[in-house]
Parts: structure tokens; C-alpha cells; sequence
């Protein structure tokens, strides 16, 4: 057997194995060597939202881009240091506001920002009723149809192979009686029904690039989010993962709250992304508001009390989530609380740029305990050594000679000439 090292912790269906053979040039085992093996990324996404750094990818004005470059580098370290894939805003409204004048080439500029970093990137969303060009107001059924399908194959097909996971469309449950603000979308879903709607996405996109992830996406986690997905897939349509929002303003849900909703969807037997979390570090929202979006305060801070609590619920919530095979991501909804959603203290670094005690427990998770740091191993009789870790890619440093390699579900050999 070869040598073999296993250095990390955490749940064993995260890890993996892979035999390393090192020879030199001529094919002869390199027996009894050195070599330094680390993890470069996880598999598993480790997701943030990337709105932040829009602005900065794009910046045409360097004075701005310059004004800004400090805190904005030590804001996109941070983010660099714990997450592996960030979510970029693509909501029709904003992206399209003037008709044909869509905001394309700003959002691709953060997405290749992102791809230089090594961080995957997400689209969000597809489809959605909520935050729609006011343009669209007014126009026959059929025509909102065509530019929303025409809409779906542009995003798609301009970023095809710089972002390849979508929220297809999101929130199809209340979409077709959504009452709260006009908008083109709803009296389209209500005309052609939810099904079709979904269909719809999933097949526009897929057209568009048939490489790319798509997710149905929604908050709504009773059993009416459950029998839709059983049409969706009794209709043929393919899914390629269920996408579930848990916005915890009003405090977390718990272990045991949390994995009894991941079993339901789970047994679908697709991929669970966590696509939306967040866990607020101040007073907590009051438990009777039902839509988060009613709560209204001129001035929500984060407080030692809450960001003690914050770490907490984000410590045990990862290593629940992280813990169930079904689970595949989770993305967390704002690495900063400057500009969060709703103006909670969600984010994990203070407005100010300092990390909150949440980032630190988050890092020391997917960096320390789930990670397999620089690590010195001496290859056996004949020049092999077993690396076992959280699976994901990792580098081998051979007398001078690097070369990556990968941790999967099945064992791996990879030949070495060093």
C-alpha cells in the first residue's frame, strides 16, 4: 500500500482518494521522496452573492475604480479567501431598463473579474416576476412571451462558457397570483400556468447552452413547492437541481428544522443548492411579519450580542448542510452588510470591511477543518503516495515540478513525471 495521509475532518461521503505515482524521466519510481501535496478549491460550492464587485469589474472611470481599489481588494480577498462561486445579478429590470439596451457587457466584465480568480459564477435569475422593465407594461400576452423567451437565449447564449449555472426561474409557486406591483410576468404565468412557465425557462436555456446548470429556484419550501416539482417532472422537463431560499431574519431555523426540509426535497433525487441563506448579527425580525419585505426600520445595526449569535448559526448550519449528501451548494446571500438586502446585518463583514466572528467560523470551516493545507509526504518503494481529502482539485509539488490533480467519488491514479 502506498503511504497515504488523510488530514482533514468533516463528513466522510465529502471525501476522497487519489494514489499518486512520481518517476522521473526515464519511467523509474522516485522512492522515498518529498513531495508537498495542497488543496487549490473544493467541489462542493461554497457560494456569496458578487453584486459588490459589479461596479469595480466595470468601472470605466479609473479615478472612481482608483478611489475605491483599497477597500474594494480587501473586500474581494476576503471573498476569494472562503467562496468558490459567486452569484451575479442578471434581474430583468435593471439589466434591460431601456428596451435593447441590456446591461451585458458590464455583468460578463464581473464574471470574467470573478473567472480570474478562480471563483465560478451563477446567473440570478432567468425568469422572475418581481423587479421587470417597466416597458414591458401594456404589451399583448404573446409579445411579452417572445421577448421573454428572446431574453432568456441572450443572457444565456452571451455567457455561455463564463457563466454556466442559472436560477432558470424563480419563485414559480406564488408567481401566478403575485400581487404586490404591477408587472408583465405574472399575467404571462397566470395565462400559460406554472408548468408551461417552467418549461419554458428550462427550455430557452437550454438551447441556448446545453452545457450550462439549471436550477428551479424558490422560498417557498411547504408542499406546494413539492407537488410542482412532481408535475415539472412527470411533464419531462430536466432539472438539473432544486434550488431552496432560507432567509433566516427572524432567527435560525436549527438543525433539526433544517434537514427534515432538505429530506422532503431530497427525494427527488436531484442536486440541492442552498441558494439563498442568510443569518442576521443584530436584533431579530419580529416572528409574527410573514413577508420578510413588510419589515421596515430606518436603522438595523449589527451588535456583539447578535454577531456572537450569528457565528453560531452559521457554524452549525454549514456543518448540518455540508453533513447531507444531498446537498451540493450553498451560497450565502451577502458577504457585506453595506447595502444587504433589506438593510439587515446579514452580511459576514461589517459595512466597515472588518470580519465579523461569522466569517472567521465560516473560514476556518471550508479553509482549515474541510481543507487539506501544504502537506509533506515521502512517496513509498515505488514512488506512490495516497492523498485522501475533501474532494476538489489539489497541486503536487515534486522536486521543482508542480502538476494538479483531482479528488472525486472514485478513487483516482495519476502518473507523475517529475
Amino acid at each position: 500500500m502506498p503511504h497515504e495521509t488523510t488530514t482533514t475532518t468533516g463528513p466522510a461521503h465529502r471525501h476522497g482518494a487519489a494514489t499518486l505515482t512520481i518517476v522521473d524521466a526515464s519511467g523509474a519510481p522516485l522512492r522515498d521522496t518529498e513531495v508537498t501535496v495542497e488543496q487549490t478549491r473544493h467541489a462542493f460550492t461554497f457560494g456569496n452573492i458578487g453584486f459588490d464587485f459589479v461596479d469595480l469589474a466595470a468601472d470605466a472611470d479609473a479615478d472612481a475604480a482608483a478611489a475605491n481599489a483599497d477597500a474594494t481588494a480587501h473586500l474581494a480577498d476576503l471573498f476569494a479567501d472562503v467562496f468558490n462561486t459567486a452569484t451575479l445579478p442578471f434581474y430583468w429590470g435593471r439589466f434591460e431598463p431601456e428596451r435593447g439596451a441590456p446591461d451585458t457587457r458590464r455583468l460578463l466584465a464581473a464574471a470574467r473579474w470573478f473567472g480570474e480568480r478562480g471563483i465560478a459564477v451563477k446567473g440570478h435569475p432567468l425568469v422572475w416576476h418581481t423587479v421587470q422593465p417597466d416597458w414591458l407594461l401594456g404589451l399583448p400576452t404573446d409579445e411579452v412571451e417572445q421577448l421573454l423567451r428572446s431574453r432568456i437565449r441572450r443572457e444565456v447564449s452571451d455567457a455561455a462558457g463564463v457563466i454556466d449555472t442559472w436560477d432558470a426561474i424563480n419563485e414559480v409557486v406564488i408567481m401566478p397570483v403575485f400581487d404586490n406591483g404591477d408587472n408583465a410576468i405574472t399575467p404571462l404565468a397566470r395565462a400559460r400556468g406554472r408548468i408551461p412557465m417552467i418549461r419554458m425557462a428550462f427550455d430557452e436555456a437550454r438551447a441556448a447552452n446545453p452545457n450550462a446548470t439549471l436550477l428551479l429556484n424558490d422560498f417557498d419550501l411547504s408542499s406546494a413547492y413539492e407537488c410542482l416539482i412532481e408535475g415539472v417532472l412527470e411533464a419531462g422537463v430536466q432539472i438539473d437541481a432544486i434550488g431552496l431560499q432560507t432567509h433566516m431574519h427572524q432567527g435560525y431555523w436549527g438543525e433539526e428544522t433544517m434537514l427534515a426540509m432538505v429530506d422532503r426535497f431530497a427525494r427527488y433525487g436531484l442536486p440541492l443548492h442552498l441558494t439563498e441563506t442568510s443569518l442576521v448579527s443584530g436584533d431579530l425580525m419580529p416572528a409574527h411579519i410573514v413577508d420578510l419585505n413588510d419589515h421596515q426600520v430606518d436603522s438595523w445595526p449589527s451588535t456583539p450580542e447578535g454577531e456572537a449569535r450569528q457565528a453560531d448559526d452559521v457554524e452549525r448550519h454549514y456543518r448540518s448542510l455540508v453533513g447531507h449528501p444531498a446537498v451540493e451548494a450553498i451560497t450565502y446571500w451577502g458577504i457585506t452588510d453595506a447595502d444587504a438586502w433589506l438593510g439587515a446585518p446579514i452580511g459576514l463583514v461589517r459595512a466597515d470591511g472588518t470580519p465579523k466572528p461569522s466569517y472567521d467560523a465560516l473560514r476556518r470551516l471550508v479553509k482549515q477543518e474541510w481543507w487539506l493545507g501544504p502537506t509533506v509526504l515521502r512517496t513509498d518503494e515505488r514512488g506512490a503516495v495516497q492523498v485522501r481529502g475533501f474532494r476538489g482539485d489539489y497541486r503536487v509539488d515534486v522536486r521543482g515540478t508542480t502538476a494538479p490533480f483531482t479528488i472525486a467519488d472514485a478513487p483516482a491514479r495519476v502518473h507523475i513525471v517529475a
